[in-house]
């Protein structure tokens, strides 16, 4: 039986666990029948340690998407293992402890420019190393957590999101000419490295005990990576510079 992403060559960043949404994607990408090639940062012995619980290989790539010469040399590198690129996943962001954890009003501003250099700048950095290797159009799809609001303990890394969300906006702009799409899914929380590495988030992740009209679990980061599968797809040919909310609906609710 065939599958909605037969023939296509992804790049998917940002597999560190079996429990991210990056690792989801993956993996359902490869039953949907595309080849996939994976980057990692900064232990890419850790990524092709979890690359092998995947359903088929998966090469894997250093790439620090703040290190020009890694992104120069990314197109090369793909090219040779695959040829082509239908698809791009950014599945990137980091912010110092000192950026969160209710810390706001004390953040010195180089945690806030390394927190919006790899959460937002990063996508524009991939989008255009990879670029080269989509001649024929595709689809470029990240990942945020709903920006529209102040979240608990979230500091820095909220307006790093809503910097990466008008990124994507702005991406969508400039690349339509050349058939590229750009998209991102906003996600529910869930228990993934860059969740735990937040100084209190069961507090934020609490709301979607109260709040969200769909059952959450959050050790369930396959239906966010189903949602990254479909806007890999050819299903959404003229959707872009949009978010979709994969969250139970808490992106919804009202008082």
């Amino acid at each position: 039986m065939s599958g909605i992403l037969d023939g296509k060559r992804i790049l998917i960043t940002g597999v560190l666990m079996e429990s991210s949404i990056a690792f989801h994607t993956a993996k359902v990408a490869q039953e949907q029948g595309a080849e996939v090639i994976l980057t990692a940062w900064p232990r890419p012995t850790l990524t092709e340690r979890i690359a092998k619980k995947l359903p088929k290989p998966a090469k894997v790539i250093e790439l620090d998407v703040t290190n020009e010469e890694h992104l120069d040399r990314l197109a090369g590198l793909v090219r040779d293992e695959l040829g082509s690129l239908d698809g791009v996943v950014h599945s990137i962001g980091f912010a110092p402890q000192d950026a969160l954890g209710g810390n706001f009003l004390n953040t010195p501003f180089e945690s806030v420019a390394t927190a919006m250099h790899v959460s937002a700048f990063s996508l524009k950095s991939l989008a255009m190393a990879c670029k080269p290797l989509m001649s024929e159009g595709g689809s470029i799809v990240g990942l945020t957590f709903d920006a529209q609001f102040a979240w608990p303990q979230y500091d820095w890394m909220g307006p790093a999101k809503a910097a990466l969300e008008a990124t994507s906006r702005y991406l969508a702009r400039d690349l339509g000419k050349d058939n590229l799409r750009c998209n991102l899914i906003s996600a529910g929380p869930l228990g993934s490295m860059a969740a735990k590495s937040i100084p209190g988030f069961g507090e934020l992740a609490d709301v979607w005990n109260h709040r969200s009209p769909l059952a959450w679990d959050m050790s369930d980061p396959e239906p966010a990576g189903r949602g990254v599968v479909a806007l890999l797809s050819d299903f959404f040919p003229k959707t872009t510079g949009e978010i979709i909310h994969v969250d139970g609906g808490v992106h919804m609710m009202g008082a």
